[in-house]
């Protein structure tokens, strides 16, 4: 399997989980059940992505920019360029980018930028994908620019979960088996940090696990049981959503059509689970794992961020990260 059906199916498949996950989004495993059944696909007829597809989107420009050169100034460059004076608000955007934008337009730079009160969000993580594809087969270089990438926004455990990401789907780039894409992402994190014990938790749990030992109901109790913080009245944080999407991504088996579906229906911050674990399934297992129904989302909508990203198509985005890497 080449590079680009790979890229193709880490970048469609993040932006595939998102738009299954969104309207999902904060719900809990048992009021989706409830709506909605099993899940076995899109939950509306009317599938579309949100700002985990549009920052992703935008990061990916970045990438394509300035390759391994990339700096965190170059980021908040970017940022304060073409989202800081944008008007008519950010929709759906989360704490993480609006606390980031009234940072920059405060004058304050990376990292200092990150350091606000949601820096340990999964902001970074929905978007880090796109530095594992274009570090394909070095997860050390892709933890390193989610890391760049990510002190615009994040700091901490935020930046954690972006790196753990990006290392896995690089090694997953690169033709690695479930067990090694879980071991680069646990790698590229401290141990003892809330994001690697989340990890090792889901790696626990899940791991072996992938249709008859134990039905995946059991799973996804323990995983939530074990992974969320219920006191925290927001669902976006980083190291349980990174937990959540690797455990559905091991329960899984790295199964696109399984893993995808599995992350949405566990809940909490849905579209970003579940695009983590597209990203991770996709890139595994390429473009050709996508079920057919599910490739055409259509274009991204630049609901959030705007023209910068309105209209971009995400595999051509996984191309273009390939061919800046030749």
């Amino acid at each position: 399997m080449n590079l680009p059906e790979r890229a193709r199916g880490c970048l469609v498949g993040l932006a595939v989980g998102d738009a299954m996950g969104a309207p999902a989004e904060n719900m809990t495993a048992g009021a989706i059940a409830e709506r909605w059944g099993e899940v076995t696909g899109f939950l509306t007829d009317t599938p579309a992505g949100t700002d985990d597809t549009e920052y992703a989107a935008f990061s990916a420009l970045l990438l394509i920019d300035h390759g391994s050169q990339l700096t965190s100034a170059a980021v908040a460059d970017a940022w304060i360029e073409h989202l800081a004076g944008r008007t008519g608000g950010f929709p759906g955007a989360g704490f993480s980018e609006l606390g980031t934008i009234e940072n920059l337009r405060a004058g304050l730079r990376p990292p200092a930028s990150g350091d606000h009160l949601h820096s340990w969000s999964d902001g970074l993580a929905m978007r880090a994908a796109v530095h594992g594809v274009f570090a394909a087969g070095d997860p050390v270089e892709a933890a390193r620019l989610a890391a760049v990438d990510g002190a615009v926004s994040h700091a901490g455990e935020g930046i954690y979960a972006g790196q753990a990401v990006a290392a896995g789907v690089a090694v997953a780039m690169s033709g690695g088996v479930l067990d090694d894409v879980v071991a680069a992402a646990i790698a590229s994190v401290p141990g003892d940090s809330w994001t690697g014990m989340a990890l090792a938790t889901a790696r626990e749990h899940a791991h072996g696990n992938t249709g008859e030992s134990q039905a995946w109901s059991v799973i996804a109790e323990k995983l939530l049981d074990t992974l969320v913080t219920p006191r925290y009245p927001w669902t976006d944080l980083g190291p349980e959503a990174v937990g959540l999407a690797f455990g559905a991504f091991i329960a899984a088996g790295g199964e696109f059509s399984v893993a995808v579906p599995r992350a949405v229906s566990m809940g909490r911050d849905a579209d970003t689970t579940a695009a983590i674990a597209g990203a991770l399934a996709g890139a595994m297992g390429g473009y050709s794992a996508i079920p057919p129904a599910w490739v055409d989302i259509g274009p991204v909508t630049g609901r959030c961020l705007g023209d910068v990203v309105a209209g971009l198509h995400l595999a051509d985005l996984a191309d273009h990260l390939v061919g800046a890497t030749s």
